[in-house]
């Protein structure tokens, strides 16, 4: 009898065993998958999945922005006067136009005046000397390059060239056109991978050769020679993408260009020239789109006055009078294409300026006012904002509208 008990209690064991053994291997292996199953979905994605392939851009892109003369004569210099402290500050005459400048990659005007030094007096025509006040002005309204080679670039001699150039460097911008010694006589500037040579050149010193040396003359100052002028634009092209030329050139007054200036014109877009800006004439001339052996180039023969005196009342017997107000902002954009390198002028437009002289607080002041922006201000007299319409018309009837067909 207790032989069969205890055989009972065994193979109740045993069952109990079994029973216990099989839940606990169905438990574990269960954990397992869900623990592998979690360990699947917790696996990070293979990197490759996360890629994301950036689009090549196709193009890059530079702008420029020129302007015609920089001058200052002795209004302005009343006008930029602080007499409690002693200095000139002529960056409220650009205010209104420094958004449009400093938009641009690389913007470039003529200063036609020099920054010899206090010991030379503050001078205007006919010999002008200038403040050195007046580059701090022409680096905060937004300018890159000044082109320095015009029939005033001698007005203080050798050293009012050599003080104008340490001037311009020393308020951080660029010059062509004059030079302290001899050397390269053009300027590359690259923005965005696209290279662009600047040549400055004028006709003449107003007499003043004799200032400098024989030698001096052949470097100081990029006079008008075609030979010379020829061998710096080939020069230019083997290294950029594209060469601009700021020429001091033509008849003052006179809104046509001479048959020097076309003649000339033609002759320096063959040598590879791209982009004309002419300067001189104190009014604005025409511009136009010229295709070269398949290519676009552009011309403006004059841009004009961007900011002087010279007005209908400074010049009531000279021809024109009334343009010699007019400005012009003129843009140029260049594109370049990454996969062949090529790089054409893909958009030209213009802004046009009038300088604003009006009375305040006893004395007199120069605002260049970008036209558009301001022919509808209600807070300019309906005389002024109609001089700001004539402007306009007078300015966009010579400018080409310029439309690139690829």
């Amino acid at each position: 009898m207790k032989r069969l008990i205890t055989s009972i209690f065994i193979i109740i064991f045993i069952v109990l065993g079994v029973f216990i053994g099989s839940s606990f291997i169905d438990n574990y292996f269960d954990d397992d998958i869900v623990e592998d199953s979690d360990n699947i979905q917790d696996e990070p994605k293979d990197e490759e999945d996360d890629i994301v392939i950036e689009e090549k851009p196709e193009y890059s892109f530079l702008s420029l922005s020129a302007t015609g003369d920089i001058m200052f004569h002795s209004s302005q210099y009343k006008a930029a006067y602080d007499s409690s402290t002693g200095e000139y500050d002529f960056k409220e005459v650009f205010e209104p136009v420094k958004k449009h400048l400093e938009q641009a990659d690389i913007a470039i005007g003529n200063f036609e005046t020099t920054t010899a030094g206090d010991e030379y007096g503050i001078t205007s025509y006919p010999s002008f000397n200038s403040p050195t006040s007046t580059m701090e002005a022409i680096k905060y309204a937004g300018y890159d390059i000044l082109a320095t080679a015009n029939n005033h670039s001698v007005d203080t001699g050798r050293k009012g060239i050599v003080n104008t150039i340490d001037n311009i460097k020393n308020n951080d911008l660029d010059y062509v056109g004059t030079s302290k010694d001899p050397g390269v006589r053009f300027l590359l500037k690259e923005e965005n991978g696209i290279v662009l040579s600047f040549l400055s050149y004028t006709y003449g010193l107003n007499g003043n050769e004799s200032r400098l040396t024989a030698e001096e003359l052949t470097y100081m100052v990029n006079l008008i020679d075609e030979e010379k002028i020829k061998e710096d634009i080939e020069k230019a092209k083997n290294v950029s993408d594209k060469v601009v030329v700021f020429i001091h050139w033509g008849n003052e007054y006179n809104r046509e260009p001479s048959t020097f200036q076309m003649e000339l014109a033609d002759k320096m877009f063959e040598w590879g020239a791209d982009v004309i800006l002419g300067s001189h004439p104190h009014v604005i001339q025409r511009s136009e789109m010229i295709k070269k052996d398949g290519e676009d180039k552009f011309i403006i023969y004059s841009m004009g006055n961007f900011i002087s005196n010279q007005r209908r009342e400074t010049l009531p017997s000279t021809m024109n009078n009334i343009y010699t107000e007019d400005g012009v902002i003129v843009n140029i954009d260049f594109k370049k294409n990454l996969d062949t390198e090529e790089v054409i002028i893909d958009k030209v437009n213009y802004i046009p300026t009038w300088v604003h002289k009006y009375s305040a607080a006893g004395k007199n002041e120069f605002r260049i006012l970008p036209v558009p922006d301001y022919v509808e201000n209600e807070e300019l007299s309906s005389v002024v904002r109609d001089k700001l319409r004539n402007s306009y018309t007078h300015t966009m009837e010579l400018m080409e509208e310029v439309e690139i067909v690829e």
